[in-house]
């Protein structure tokens, strides 16, 4: 069944806190207002979460710009750093630096649905009525440890529900929508979000990244290994490396595509920061996507590229606490087949860290 979206008020002391309330947020850089994706203007995002437990935990993420169509293209840029997955819709992002549609995110065996329920959703938007030829964006993680993946549990009517209840404001996070059933570094994972505001050739700008983590590797924090044993938690048998990371990044900063892939490529460079092993069986994507249309005649010049190493730093460090929010913020959850993943505990985390 469809599980509503968790409450956006501050969590009790015993709920999930993300890295920045524990004080392990990352860098020095000032953050958007509410720390999250939609703190770069004219983004929304929206979860569907499906649980029927132990049987189905997933779900899909919409990451609406306003706007955004065949005839307003965004600027976008795509990396993959280990292609082991299917990001539906790459290689036109990649040839012409342009995106059409939200980006979706979904589990691997939905992917496919979930993009033909997005392409049904674009045509009967306003600027569409002349559209011969679209290019949905979706991105995959494997939930299949704690989800029944092949009963593709992910309809038309929930990826609707996520594109028309997409919002800015604070953003949830942990076992939602494309992150329900996922798990990273030996924890339960799922969605993560950060963002930093920072001075660029002359002007602030908001960058803004989600993480929808599913990668193997073991945890790093301040220079330190954590295992779940560290943490007191059980130490859980190894499974398949089937895992995957879909990280994207928003900015208002003007960037070309070029400058949004050498972007994309830093957010998957980032995951190195906590422990990402960038195995063989994991898909590692970056997109990024600016968010002034392509050919909009009036604003700022693009920035040069010897201008752009603060934001470069300010997004290694978004990266970096987005992962952390995604194992702080998520649940326990077991699976179908009796596997169980428990997200990274608070006190047991600080206690170790000292």
């Amino acid at each position: 069944m469809r599980m509503p979206d968790p409450p956006l008020s501050s969590p009790s002391p015993e709920a999930p806190r993300r890295a920045r309330e524990l004080g392990l947020g990352v860098g020095e850089g000032p953050t958007g207002p509410h720390n999250t994706f939609t703190d770069v203007p004219g983004i929304r995002v929206g979860h569907t979460t499906l649980v029927d437990a132990p049987r189905v935990h997933s779900g899909v993420t919409a990451i609406v710009p306003d706007g955004v169509g065949p005839a307003s293209p965004l600027p976008a840029g795509v990396f993959a750093g280990n292609g082991y997955g299917k990001l539906l819709g790459s290689t036109q992002l990649a040839e012409l630096g342009a995106l059409e549609t939200p980006v979706l995110l979904t589990s691997t065996l939905s992917a496919f649905r979930v993009a033909d329920a997005l392409v049904g959703w674009m045509l009967e938007q306003r600027g569409t009525a002349g559209a011969r030829s679209l290019n949905p964006v979706v991105g995959e993680c494997n939930d299949g440890l704690l989800s029944d993946i092949r009963s593709r549990p992910v309809h038309e009517e929930h990826v609707r529900s996520a594109l028309e209840t997409a919002h800015s404001g604070p953003v949830p996070e942990g076992c939602v929508g494309g992150g329900t059933g996922l798990t990273a570094l030996g924890f339960k994972s799922g969605i993560g979000t950060s963002s930093r505001r920072l001075p660029l050739a002359g002007r602030e700008v908001t960058l803004g990244v989600l993480v929808q983590a599913n990668f193997g590797g073991t945890l790093r924090i301040l220079g330190r290994t954590i295992t779940p044993a560290d943490v007191g938690l059980p130490t859980a048998a190894p499974v398949p490396d089937t895992g995957s990371c879909m990280i994207v990044t928003a900015t208002d900063a003007p960037l070309d595509a070029r400058q949004l892939t050498r972007l994309a490529r830093r957010a998957v460079y980032a995951l190195a920061r906590v422990g990402a092993a960038y195995s063989h069986g994991s898909g590692d994507y970056g997109l990024a996507f600016g968010t002034r249309p392509l050919g909009t005649p009036a604003g700022p010049a693009v920035v040069p590229d010897d201008t752009l190493d603060p934001l470069f730093s300010a997004l290694l460090d978004a990266v970096e606490e987005a992962a952390l929010n995604s194992l702080l913020t998520a649940t326990t959850t077991t699976g179908p087949y009796g596997d169980t993943r428990h997200p990274l505990p608070a006190a047991p985390l600080l206690a170790v860290l000292g």
